[in-house]
């Protein structure tokens, strides 16, 4: 059988290559860049990152992102063992949430040990070649080949995974990777929830879980990485599953600390939900981190999203979309030169999954204001570590009444095909469970100020950016008619 993997991973074939895509869902990417004195980027390492998306039997969904570093092995091979683990067959909609959680936990176990299969031979001969004492003109050799075998075992991944089952909706965490959940409630209000936190050196749980294996878990909070990263569970990563007596920071664990069992969160369920899912890798997160800070994160891609899907007619397009404004907010911030450049300088891999309950994609052919009035974010969010439920306020761009998906007069549910119930759209706003007072802005007006666009969304320029929505013309008028006397005296004070 573990031959049978390696030449499996040696191929182009897949496990899940006749498996259907899921309709329902659209992925954007990224790779990592590296900023020049300039401002130039260029990409320091091939794209790490992977993801699935299959729709299984039963209705069964299963989707996921997984954020690869030292290589992108263990991200593809792991995207292919779990799904063959859950979705050839082992689940079906007669599993309790027990079952399910249990299979879960199971599929993890069995990808973590089929990958070390994989690499059983190479590990083997790395091991007999680091202790032979070799006359120096062999010596060379065993050292280059010694760094073949490192390149080829090394590495490892973080996983998020959702699993939809009888409408409804598991979470399956492994690292540090997020999966966040808008939905809007009864009363026409939605909800965002950050489900689980991320598996990470400052989490307090996981350090606890590591103070009592031996570890000093102060040091670890202190160093902020165990053997290059922030995780405290991955997949794959021989270093810190067999050699971790060999780390210093590790070197005192009675058992093996950094695992990879999933924590499983669910059943969530999605009956009734109006909304979408999204699952982001690290380097999404932590490219939107650096350029804003943390403390609006969630909102912000939220509304990033919310904002695509009100203009975009495929939800790979609006993946994308959303994955190349970080992209272009993380490089402006940097060539800014302002407080939080010196954070900027570089980011990793994105990757951004979206996977739509019960919402409708716009007709592209519309403005901000004909296809959905636009409310900004205007509440930070609080990233308590005492829950993993947090409420925001937030306000989102919905579409209008009249709606496309994919070129059909249809909207997205949880069974594919099956047009959306009800002639409204639903209400924007986000509830906030801060104390403080709150409010949020919303536009008005007829949306004269908004220019037009046609069927085809506009190309961006040199510099990555469209024309702006909003025409200023008309009020830079008026505002100059009406302080002509002032602009005289004090030299002009609007625009030249």
């Amino acid at each position: 059988m573990a031959a049978q993997r390696r030449n499996l991973m040696q191929s182009h074939q897949s496990w899940t290559d006749d498996l259907p895509l899921c309709q329902m869902c659209g992925v954007g990417t990224a790779s990592n860049c590296v900023y020049g004195p300039d401002g130039k980027g260029t990409q320091s390492h091939t794209n790490e990152d992977g993801h699935l998306r299959f729709r299984g039997e039963d209705g069964c969904f299963l989707y996921g992102v997984f954020n690869g570093y030292d290589g992108s092995r263990v991200a593809s091979f792991a995207s292919q063992c779990l799904t063959a683990e859950l979705l050839l067959g082992q689940l079906n909609s007669s599993h309790t949430d027990n079952d399910v959680r249990r299979i879960l936990t199971q599929a993890f176990d069995v990808v973590e040990k089929s990958y070390f299969e994989t690499i059983d031979d190479a590990l083997a001969e790395k091991a007999r070649l680091s202790n032979y004492l070799l006359p120096h003109n062999e010596s060379q050799k065993v050292q280059d080949r010694l760094k073949e075998l490192e390149q080829e075992v090394s590495g490892g991944a973080t996983a998020v995974v959702a699993l939809i089952l009888n409408n409804k909706l598991f979470i399956a965490n492994v690292g540090t990777n997020r999966a966040l959940l808008c939905k809007s409630s009864s009363d026409g209000q939605n909800q965002v929830l950050q489900i689980g936190r991320p598996h990470s050196t400052d989490n307090e749980d996981e350090l606890q879980r590591l103070a009592v294996l031996g570890v000093d878990s102060a040091r670890v909070r202190q160093a902020g990485q165990i053997a290059g990263q922030s995780s405290t569970r991955r997949l794959g990563d021989y270093r810190v599953k067999f050699n971790h007596n060999e780390i210093d920071l590790l070197s005192a664990a009675k058992t093996r600390p950094v695992i990879a069992e999933p924590e499983i969160h669910g059943s969530q369920s999605l009956d009734s939900v109006t909304g979408f899912l999204l699952l982001m890798s690290e380097g999404l997160i932590n490219a939107l981190e650096s350029a804003h800070g943390p403390e609006q994160a969630n909102q912000e891609i939220v509304a990033m999203v919310a904002a695509e899907l009100a203009q975009q007619t495929s939800l790979e397009a609006a993946a994308q979309s959303v994955v190349d404004r970080v992209k272009r907010l993380h490089h402006d911030v940097y060539v800014s030169g302002r407080q939080r450049a010196t954070y900027c300088s570089r980011h990793e891999d994105m990757t951004l999954l979206i996977r739509t309950l019960n919402y409708p994609l716009a007709d592209g052919a519309l403005t901000p204001t004909q296809g959905g009035r636009i409310y900004p974010v205007s509440v930070p969010y609080s990233n308590s570590q005492s829950t993993s439920k947090t409420s925001v306020t937030l306000s989102l761009v919905m579409p209008s009444q009249s709606t496309l998906t994919n070129g059909t007069n249809t909207a997205s549910t949880l069974e594919e095909g099956t047009p959306t119930s009800g002639s409204q759209s639903p209400t924007a706003t986000l509830q906030s469970t801060n104390t403080q007072t709150q409010s949020s802005s919303s536009s008005s007006g007829d949306g004269s100020l908004f220019r037009q666009r046609g069927s085809q969304a506009a190309q961006p320029d040199e510099t990555g950016r469209v024309p702006p929505y909003v025409d200023f013309s008309q009020f830079y008028l008026l505002w100059g008619s009406d302080h002509s006397d002032s602009q005289s005296t004090q030299g002009g004070l609007g625009p030249q």
